[in-house]
């Protein structure tokens, strides 16, 4: 199986991409909703409950695990690959979210000038440039955090005149830094992709993060056939989701409320299951 852990809601739209892109895995997805955020956290905390997310999701029987979550990729992802895995579960693999948007946008950035919009945790962390610098040191990087779009996306104003503003405010320095390619470093925020897009102007491309997660595991797949023969396809066991698909979608808080809000973010209606970390 493949694993999706982000903290909350946010990693649904990668995992939606990822489900759209290899429709005949099986997958459990898991969020940490009983202790997120995970913006306002110290390095410390994120790492403790990611590292034990992690552990979970490997013990369910997956073989590989995607962190969909910006604060989780910045903050705990390298000490888990580098250190905790080949003590734990040396023939199983975890992945981030950061480096594959990085990868496409230092390719596709036609004069090197990137912005990178996320949560205050995400852009304090200056993940995001020490990724971009070690794909090409020559690029500008310019950033702003948005706290209140996450608030604003999972109370359902996504198409209300206070998150327009919000985004204004948000994209303002860096339109005035004339980027030509923005990230939108937060798994909440491609929920608010068209109006990224109409804000900041048809002269930057605004990256599609899920679509380039889920392009990028594909050619991850192909490339590791060792990781991809041990990874569990559909079984009947686990519940079908409205494609047919083998999914589990877990959460630590109440499954209503996850059942309720991780529908809007997934497009269909799902079934959570709580669960104890």
């Amino acid at each position: 199986m493949i694993g999706i852990f982000d903290s909350g809601f946010g990693g649904l739209t990668v995992f939606k991409e990822i489900k759209r892109a290899l429709p005949d895995y099986s997958y459990i997805y898991l969020g940490d909703n009983l202790r997120a955020p995970y913006g306002g956290r110290s390095q410390e905390a994120v790492y403790q409950f990611t590292e034990k997310a992690v552990d979970f999701l490997f013990k369910q029987g997956c073989r590989l695990v995607i962190i969909a979550c910006n604060t989780a990729s910045a903050e705990a992802l390298r000490k888990l690959q580098q250190e905790w895995l080949p003590k734990n579960y040396p023939d199983c693999r975890i992945l981030g979210v950061i480096r594959p948007v990085v990868e496409e946008a230092a390719k596709i950035s036609r004069f090197g000038r990137i912005g990178v919009v996320g949560t205050k945790s995400t852009i304090d962390s200056k993940a995001y440039i020490r990724e971009l610098k070690t794909e090409n040191s020559k690029l500008q990087i310019f950033q702003n955090s948005c706290p209140l779009l996450v608030p604003l996306v999972e109370e359902g104003m996504i198409k209300k005149p206070e998150t327009r503003m919000t985004i204004k405010k948000c994209l303002r320095s860096l339109k005035e830094r004339e980027i030509d390619t923005l990230i939108l470093g937060c798994t909440h925020y491609p929920l608010l992709m068209k109006e990224f897009e109409r804000i900041i102007g048809k002269r930057v491309k605004v990256l599609d993060a899920p679509k380039v997660v889920a392009e990028k595991l594909v050619d991850y797949l192909n490339r590791h056939p060792e990781i991809e023969s041990k990874i569990e396809k559909n079984k009947t066991h686990l519940r079908q989701d409205h494609g047919g698909q083998a999914v589990r979608y877990l959460t630590t808080d109440s499954s209503e409320k996850f059942e309720t809000l991780g529908s809007k973010f997934i497009g269909s209606k799902i079934k959570g299951e709580k669960v104890e970390l």
